[in-house]
This record gives C-alpha cells, structure tokens and sequence, in this order.
C-alpha cells in the first residue's frame, strides 16, 4: 500500500513512517528539511517543500491509497498553518482521488461521545488562556476534515511520552474510556491500523495507554 504522510519529521509522524515502512508500505513524505528523516528505505520517497505549496501538497497525495496526517501547531501566533494546510490536503486528495485519510488531534478537541472530568474541563480552559490560536488552529482542521466528504478518522491523543510501546490502546471518549498518557509508539501504530481498519470510519476517539 501506498501511504502519504505530512508532519513525519516531527516525533510522532517519524514513528509513523517507520512502522510504515516496516510494514512493507511504500511512503512518501513531504518536508521542508528532508534532511530531518535519516531513515534511509527504498520505499521512502521523500518530497521537498511545505504544505503551504500546493503543487508538492498534490505530488505527494497522488498515488496514495491513504493519507496520515501528524501535522501539529509550532506556535501559538495566529498563523493557523495546520488548518490551511488542511484545506490543501483535501483539496489534493479530492484531485487524485485518495478517499481514506487519518488525522492526528489533541485530546483537548472534543467530540460529542466525551464526558469530561472536571480535570478535563480544566485543561482546555488552560489551552485557550496559554495556547488558544494552537486550540483555535486545531479545530478548524478538524472542522474541515468533518466536511471534507472523505473517508477520514481523527485520532485525539492525551499527553504523548518516548517511552517503549506497550502494544495496549484504550480507545473511546475522554473523561470515560481513556486515560492521561500515550506512548508515540502505540499512537503511531494505532494510526497505522486504521488505514484498513473501518471500526473508526467518520469518527473521532480519543486514545491512551
């Protein structure tokens, strides 16, 4: 299977296309620093740019029988690169043709099968005060991946450690199925699984360890 992945120099998004290739996929990765991703494979195609550019956006989608996006906010100025970058990732996966697509998200996103604690409620009254545009950025991407028409799957995480996969993933609502941390490694791989996965199709769990 061929996999587009954006956001896959960062932590997450590099785990991501390593268990890919592993896997046997073929991934092609756009990346304003390729140099970022040491991972050296012949099914790793690499593409130099920003998904800003909607050119290398689409040469990146084409050909892809899923798209994973683990873009996330850098900063909290009102720049809102994730959400704009969202809108070029759809409108090129609509061109090629690509249907699935699996988005990564804050667990500070909500969704209407959440019952939050009031330890809940509390950090994402921290984010707006800290980080609202990082909140703001987030949810407009979600937002647009809801009303895009695709076959998409938004993954929320809660706080995301290093350490080794545990192989074991909560999936549900916040505030009832999950709780408070995540290895990358099992957020990569759960991310992974839902490329032939339906279970989660048009939804949005939340995840944890």
């Amino acid at each position: 299977m061929k996999l587009a992945v954006f956001g896959g120099t960062g932590k997450t998004g590099r785990l991501v296309v390593e268990q890919a290739l592993a896997a046997g996929h073929e991934v092609a990765v756009l990346a304003r620093n390729p140099a970022k991703l040491t991972i050296q494979n012949p099914h790793l195609h690499m593409v130099q740019g920003d998904v800003q550019d909607t050119a290398k956006v689409l040469e990146t989608v084409t050909g892809a029988d899923a798209v994973i996006s683990a873009l996330g906010p850098t900063t909290n100025r009102p720049l809102f690169e994730v959400s704009k970058g969202m809108t070029n990732i759809i409108a090129a996966m609509r061109q090629s043709g690509a249907r699935r697509l699996i988005v990564t998200a804050g667990a500070g996103v909500r969704d209407p099968m959440d019952t939050p604690k009031l330890m809940d409620n509390l950090i994402v009254v921290a984010l707006k005060l800290l980080n609202g545009n990082v909140l703001k950025d987030m949810q407009q991407a979600v937002e647009q991946v809801q009303a895009s028409g695709l076959d998409w799957t938004i993954v929320r995480g809660p706080m995301l450690t290093d350490d080794a996969a545990t192989g074991t993933v909560r999936a549900g609502g916040v505030g009832k199925d999950i709780g408070t941390r995540l290895t990358r490694a099992d957020f990569a791989a759960f991310l992974l699984k839902q490329i032939s996965d339906p279970i989660w199709s048009r939804k949005m769990p939340a995840i944890s360890n």
